[in-house]
């Protein structure tokens, strides 16, 4: 079940999210966005839907779902 929805269009590479993610669910994807910026992406099985990535992230990239 996905937990967390990200538009990873918006990422500007601060990687605040990944910093602060206590169960360790963010990553970086290996791709890159239309910015050229690596994205981030999450293990839905390891998060737990606390919402510490949305309340970091300064582009809005994520939505709790």
């Amino acid at each position: 079940m996905e937990k967390i929805r990200l538009d990873t269009q918006r990422c500007k590479g601060c990687y605040l999210c990944i910093a602060n993610c206590k169960p360790g669910a963010l990553s970086l994807s290996g791709e890159t966005n239309g910015k050229g910026v690596i994205t981030v992406k999450v293990d839905q099985e390891k998060c737990i839907g606390c919402g510490c990535c949305y309340a970091m992230c300064p582009d809005l990239v994520f939505e709790i779902l």
